[in-house]
């Protein structure tokens, strides 16, 4: 069964940068499109990134040239550098596969606070 482990995250000042990182195991990342998503309180989970199959990238609006996303596939890891934080980035980080199809990690919590 794929494993998905998130890290990175942390507490940071609005205008701040935080880079996350995500390890998959089973290949997932080389056979699949990967991607960031995000859940605040009380919300729904939401797509923030996409890395597709030949490198290009996809990205929510509210996010779009604030937010990197990355792999190395021989890795099989995914990074997201965030810059530019704002409070509203605040929320619990997850990666997985575009689509969906492995089960979720425990994610990553960013708080962007001051």
């Amino acid at each position: 069964q794929v494993q998905l482990v998130e890290s990175g995250g942390g507490l940071v000042q609005p205008g701040g940068s935080l880079s996350l990182s995500c390890a998959g195991s089973g290949g997932i990342f080389s056979m699949y499109a990967a991607a960031w998503y995000r859940q605040a309180p009380g919300k729904q989970r939401e797509l923030v990134a996409r890395i597709n199959r030949d490198d290009s990238t996809n990205y929510a609006g509210s996010v779009k040239g604030r937010f990197t996303i990355s792999r190395d596939q021989a890795k099989n890891t995914v990074y997201l550098q965030m810059s530019s934080l704002k409070p509203e980035d605040t929320a619990v980080y997850y990666c997985n596969s575009w689509p969906i199809l492995s089960p979720w990690g425990q994610g990553t919590q960013v708080t962007v606070s001051s």
